[in-house]
């Protein structure tokens, strides 16, 4: 059965994302972490940070705990990526919190 979505691709991916934290073994803030690492790796655009959000919120990851990482691969890495994944998870924090604005309606 077909559900429709303003959002269809968005919504599989994160439905993707939710699956594969129910099929992994690690602990989700761990998973999460792990995944932020390899869109680092690849300097991947904001858009998939911001499929990861959700899940991040929802295991309890702290600003820390990615700071932390983000220090931890940087020499794996470099500094560009780094760099650049804080401009990409700076984006994707900003789309996400316009559209919750957007759906608490004016005035919130």
């Amino acid at each position: 059965m077909t559900t429709s979505s303003e959002t269809p691709v968005l919504d599989t991916l994160a439905a993707m994302t939710l699956d594969s934290i129910e099929r992994c073994g690690m602990p989700e803030d761990t998973l999460i972490l792990t995944r932020i690492s390899a869109l680092v790796a690849m300097d991947a655009p904001a858009m998939s940070y911001l499929a990861h959000l959700g899940p991040a919120m929802e295991s309890g990851l702290t600003v820390d705990q990615l700071q932390d990482v983000l220090v931890a691969i940087a020499p794996i890495v470099g500094t560009a990526r780094v760099m650049s994944a804080a401009a990409h998870i700076t984006e994707a924090l900003g789309f996400a919190i316009a559209v919750a604005e957007t759906d608490l309606g004016p005035g919130a």
